[in-house]
This record gives structure tokens, C-alpha cells and sequence, in this order.
């Protein structure tokens, strides 16, 4: 009897692994593997994924900085040509030929720019021939000011000797104009690449359009690209009219507060604040704080000095704040942070035209990702 139930016993034992172990084949090959799968195995296949994104990011970003001389002027023209799709849009309808359109549009971003570099010119000679004598005059309107304040350990002398002495900062300033003057050549460079690129893209950029489409071997694929390039490029165009009119208001409005303010050439802070407010938060950083500094330098009194500052800010904060997300409405929000990090990132990359250019790109992929993960809306059911 007892051999019996022995006997029966290990049946059953073996009947019991039989099912386990076809349990687990079953799971294998239905796909559910990771209830067997070692913890450290799974750990490590995770590893390998993001490791390999990593380097490829890295390899990516290395080859993006190398080839910076021509990206960067190649990727400004895309970015202008997308804005002006609609304005060559426009212009396609009334029988212009393509060539025209994209002789016409980038003339006038050339002239354009032509006409900033003019204005500007002579204002920065003028600044650059009077530095001397206003950095020795900003050390004398500012000494008295800092002597008051004792834990900055900062008295005449250090003016004198050292490396904040008058001999010094003027030797500094001319390794910055001679840094400058061979930065010349690149620049002439990039902005030959910049207009020659712009040419082209306006030019076939129907073409180029239809090839990305037809890239896509399906029809669902081809009209979502077609609805992202659509919505790209009116986002841009959109944008970047609206924000023009705008900041040409807050330049006009900057010169009125310069030649009210005792501030020396009113039209070059007008320019110059039409451009620093394309680049969000560093652009009203660096322009206020030059008005001040250019305040205090054509008053006495540190109130009056600082009053210019005060009003642009105040001015600036209003537009951005109220009229600015009232007109553009809240479809093109993106997160301030985002775009503090965004601007950080490609100024290290690029320099200036990277901060110029961290917003259109922050647009871009903000509205490719809208596009390709849509937001799901509630559909209510409807009696029948």
C-alpha cells in the first residue's frame, strides 16, 4: 500500500513539472518572456538600448558642432525659407515663377540685412573709436558708488593696478577687436552660404516638399507628412509675423526711451532691441542691463540713470506677458523652461545664431510632435 502511494506520488510530481514546463513554453512563445527572464539579464538589455542611443546622440552632436561652418548657415536658411512658404505661396498664385519667387524673397532678406548692418555701422564705430574714454568715465561714475559698498573690497586702486587697471582692460579690448576682425572671414563665409542656400531652397522647395512626401511608401504616412509640413511651416510664418510686428513696436518704442532719456544714438538701442527680443530671456537679460549700464553713464543720479531700464523692462515684460499670448493665443505655448534649456544648448553649439535659432527649432519639433501624438478628444456618443 505504501509502495503504491509512493508510486502515485512521484506520477503525480512528474505530471505537475510536465504542466509547468509547458506552461513556460507557452509563455515563451506568446511573447510573455520577462517573467522568466533573469533580472540582471533584463537590466543589462536596457543598458545596451540606452547606451546605444547615448553614443549615438553623442557621435551626433560631435558631428553637428565639426561641421558647424556650414550647418549653421544651412540650417538658418531652411528655417527663413520655412517662414516665408506662405509669402511664396502667395506669390505662386498670382503666375510668379519659381525662380522669381526665390530671387525676390531672398533679395529682401539680403537688403534687409543690408540695412540693419548700415544702420548699425556707423553708431558701433563711434562706440568702438569713444571706448576708452567711456570705460574710464563708467570707472568714474561707478568708484563712488562701489566705495560705499566696503564688502566688495573694491577702492580706486584697484583701478589702477591689477587686472581691472585702465592699461589692462584697454590691452583686453583690443585682443577682442582683433579676435573679432579674423572671425571676419567666416562670417563673410556663412553669410554667402546663408544666401546661396536660401536661393535654392525657396527655389525647389516644392520639389524637396514632394520627394519627403513620396519618401513615405503608404497613403496614411504621406498625408500625415504632408499635414506636418503644412502646419510647420504656418506655425513658423505665423509666428515669427506676429513677433515682428510686435518687437518692431518695442524698437520704435526703445528709441523713444533712448532720446527721451538722455541716451546717445536712439536708432542703434531701437535695432538692437528689435533683435535681442528674438532671443528669449538671455536677449531682455543682456539689453536691459546695457541700459542701464548706458543710463548711468549719461546721468548723475543713479535713479535717473537707471529709470531708461526700468521703462524698456516694464515695456518688454507687458508685450510678452499680455499682448504677446493674446494675439498668438495659447496654441503656441512652450515651456519656459524647455526653452531656457533650448536657447543654453545651441548657444554652446552655435554661438549667437544658435540662441537666434533655438526657438524656430523648439517650434519645429513642439508642432511635429503635436502632429504625431495628437491630443485624443472624447468623442460623445450620439443617440442613434
Amino acid at each position: 500500500m505504501n509502495t503504491t502511494q509512493a508510486q502515485n506520488g512521484k506520477d503525480r510530481r512528474r505530471i505537475l513539472q510536465r504542466e509547468a514546463s509547458r506552461h513556460e513554453e507557452v509563455a515563451l512563445h506568446s511573447g510573455d518572456s520577462t517573467e522568466f527572464m533573469p533580472l540582471g539579464r533584463e537590466a543589462l538589455e536596457v543598458a545596451k538600448a540606452w547606451a546605444v542611443i547615448g553614443i549615438f546622440l553623442i557621435i551626433g552632436f560631435a558631428v553637428v558642432e565639426h561641421l558647424s561652418l556650414v550647418l549653421k548657415p544651412l540650417t538658418l536658411a531652411i528655417v527663413v525659407g520655412m517662414i516665408l512658404g506662405m509669402v511664396a505661396e502667395r506669390m505662386g498664385e498670382f503666375g510668379i515663377p519659381r525662380f522669381g519667387i526665390a530671387l525676390i524673397l531672398s533679395s529682401l532678406v539680403m537688403l534687409s540685412i543690408f540695412f540693419i548692418i548700415n544702420a548699425l555701422a556707423e553708431p558701433t564705430a563711434t562706440l568702438i573709436q569713444s571706448g576708452p574714454s567711456v570705460l574710464e568715465q563708467a570707472i568714474i561714475r561707478i568708484t563712488p558708488f562701489l566705495e560705499r559698498n566696503p564688502w566688495l573690497h573694491i577702492t580706486p586702486a584697484t583701478f589702477e593696478t591689477g587686472p581691472m587697471s585702465m592699461e589692462k582692460l584697454l590691452e583686453n579690448s583690443g585682443s577682442i577687436l582683433g579676435l573679432l576682425s579674423t572671425s571676419l572671414t567666416p562670417a563673410i563665409v556663412q553669410g554667402l552660404i546663408f544666401f546661396a542656400g536660401l536661393l535654392l531652397f525657396l527655389y525647389g522647395r516644392l520639389r524637396l516638399r514632394r520627394a519627403i512626401i513620396m519618401a513615405f511608401p503608404n497613403r496614411h504616412q504621406r498625408l500625415l507628412t504632408i499635414r506636418i509640413l503644412n502646419a510647420v511651416e504656418e506655425v513658423l510664418g505665423y509666428y515669427f509675423a506676429t513677433a515682428s510686428l510686435m518687437y518692431l513696436g518695442l524698437g520704435v518704442a526703445m528709441m523713444v526711451i533712448a532720446y527721451f532719456g538722455g541716451l546717445g544714438m536712439p536708432v542703434m538701442w531701437g535695432i538692437f532691441a528689435f533683435l535681442s527680443s528674438f532671443v528669449p530671456f538671455l536677449g531682455i537679460t543682456l539689453m536691459t542691463f546695457a541700459v542701464g549700464v548706458g543710463g548711468m553713464l549719461s546721468h548723475d543720479t543713479l535713479l535717473l540713470g537707471l529709470l531708461p531700464a526700468a521703462i524698456f523692462f516694464t515695456a518688454h515684460l507687458m508685450m510678452e506677458n499680455l499682448l504677446f499670448p493674446t494675439v498668438m493665443g495659447r496654441q503656441l505655448e512652450i515651456n519656459p523652461f524647455v526653452v531656457f534649456v533650448a536657447i543654453l544648448f545651441w548657444t554652446w553649439m552655435w554661438g549667437a545664431v544658435g540662441a537666434m535659432l533655438a526657438l524656430p527649432l523648439s517650434l519645429i519639433v513642439m508642432t511635429i510632435a503635436q502632429e504625431l501624438f495628437p491630443d485624443r478628444k472624447t468623442v460623445p456618443q450620439l443617440p442613434g
